[in-house]
């Protein structure tokens, strides 16, 4: 009976001699049995499937989809208590004292291949970083305008007057009144966020403040070193092993008129890394990606390319690619930038931000278009990417990796509610993917764990489960820029760390069961 699932009987009419065709109805038992194996084939495909688990993963595996199921039945039966389906920044502290979330904190979860350079440190660093001596301020937060920021061993003469030492507004405010200042100043985070932001150009346009106030912070090179050093901690504690970020390599200043180059940047980012690698022994370290503005007239544009070549002539082994960033809607286009995009040498790797948009048909989603004829690595955001089919069948079939960085989608008015998400079609196959952060100092979130948390509960399927985890740190190791050789040395890193997750939890669960008893 199975065999004939779904084919057609004839039957001949004796009046009319006609063939009318009848679907064949099958016993409840065999409908039963073909729907079970309908639903076996999709999960076969599913992304993660692959993985085969352990003795003790499956025992792990057993407690993770408790805490899954757990929270969507909660939300199933009481949809606005459902953390994916409402904004971030209202949900953020249901999400932290969430069991599932803790769950996800403690777990490797191998890189994060997408992350800006000054958007990488909590706030909180940003606070400390305002009580180092020497800097000063003009304007106040109550006057419509943001702050500008200066270290000068003596007052600035800068845009004129109006200077202070903070040391001086901060006691004059109140430092608790004037670090929360501060915070709010360096972070997108709002109590009513749809009101606050009503559409994707409000959110961008207070986006793009924020990286032009905090500059002159994060510029004073004490101020880099620190927040870098900073940066790693945050991103090792949340179990992150490697880091491949974005950045401008802008002008560092110091207080005796010094200026550093984007050389002695990257040297920067080199010393800082090793130094941490050389007391974190589980951390495989960091590579960047030169990344500047999209949005540049030709003669700047050269002037990037030139220093990308350079770049990677002298930091090949470090600075491994090459992106533009920024809004995609109403900026130039990765197409009016081909020729010139075409003259960089083959060894250059591209892994551009493309399709970071809602629109269809438009100049910005069909970045896409020209980031896979341009041969990237991997594609930023890929937002987009369902609307072209063509696009999404070569972009699998290329391996191309596509960084899904959810909590950013939702915060820049990209998605409301995570289930809805694009990438959790693509989650129902084994696509190539990775989940990263993008931003997390500015959405007030960990470096990565909220990011994983939001795709597992809301962008995957209620019966995906560890095996979606595992591979997607996996994944993040896989599509990274290493050599192959530092590929391998991470992956015996992440695996270690996996097993002694994966023996702790086990441990942890058997000696519940024992108190249980």
């Amino acid at each position: 009976m199975l065999l004939m699932c779904g084919l057609l009987s004839l039957l001949i009419t004796p009046e009319a001699h006609m063939i009318i065709e009848r679907p064949t109805r099958q016993s409840p038992d065999d409908y039963r049995n073909q729907r079970a194996l309908l639903t076996r084939q999709e999960a076969d495909q599913a992304f993660g499937s692959s993985i085969l688990l352990t003795a003790n993963e499956t025992i792990v595996n057993k407690q993770l989809r408790k805490l899954k199921i757990n929270e969507l039945a909660k939300g199933y039966f009481n949809p606005y208590s459902f953390s994916p389906a409402r904004h971030f920044f209202e949900v953020l502290d249901e999400i932290n004292a969430s069991p599932l979330f803790e769950f996800i904190r403690a777990m490797p979860k191998g890189a994060v291949l997408h992350a800006h350079d000054t958007a990488l440190a909590s706030t909180e660093v940003i606070v400390n970083a305002t009580y180092f001596p020497d800097l000063w301020q003009r304007g106040n937060f109550t006057d419509g305008h943001d702050p500008e920021f200066l270290f000068s061993r003596a007052k600035p003469t800068t845009g004129g007057a109006g200077w202070e030492p903070v040391s001086t507004v901060r006691n004059r405010t109140g430092a608790d009144r004037y670090d929360e200042q501060i915070r709010r100043l360096f972070s997108l985070f709002d109590e009513d966020p749809l009101h606050a932001y009503r559409s994707i150009n409000d959110v961008w346009n207070r986006f793009s403040r924020i990286f032009l106030a905090l500059d002159p912070i994060v510029t004073y090179k004490p101020v880099w070193e620190y927040y870098f050093r900073e940066a790693l901690r945050e991103f090792y504690e949340d179990n992150v092993m490697y880091l491949e970020f974005r950045g401008l390599l802008p002008s560092l200043y110091d207080l005796d008129g010094n200026t550093y180059k984007p050389e002695e940047v990257v040297e920067i980012y080199r010393t800082i890394t090793d130094e941490f690698k050389a007391t974190h022994p589980g951390f495989a370290g960091t590579k960047f990606i030169y990344a500047p503005i999209r949005n540049a007239d030709d003669q700047t544009l050269d002037q990037y390319l030139k220093l990308a070549e350079r770049l990677h002539r002298q930091y090949g082994d470090y600075v491994v690619g090459f992106d533009l960033v920024g809004q995609e809607d109403g900026s130039r286009t990765l197409l009016s930038m081909v020729p010139k995009l075409l003259n960089l040498p083959d060894s250059i790797n591209f892994v551009f931000h493309a399709g970071e948009t809602n629109w269809q048909g438009m100049p910005s989603d069909e970045n896409l278009f020209d980031a896979v004829m341009l041969g990237t690595k991997r594609i930023g955001h890929g937002y987009a990417l369902l609307k072209h089919p063509v696009l999404l069948k070569m972009v699998k079939e290329r391996d191309i990796c596509v960084e899904i960085n959810p909590v950013s989608n939702q915060v820049l008015k990209l998605v409301a509610d995570y289930r809805n998400h694009p990438a959790a079609i693509l989650f129902t196959s084994n696509f190539p993917l990775v989940v990263s952060s993008d931003d997390p100092s500015f959405w007030c979130a960990a470096p990565l764990s909220h990011d994983f948390y939001m795709a597992f509960l809301g962008m995957t399927g209620a019966d995906q489960d560890l095996r979606v985890l595992k591979q997607l740190a996996l994944n993040s190791l896989r599509y990274s820029l290493m050599n192959e050789q530092d590929k391998r040395v991470a992956e015996a890193i992440f695996d270690h760390s996996w097993n002694d997750f994966i023996n702790a939890k086990v441990a942890q669960i058997l000696a519940s069961k024992r108190n249980e008893v």
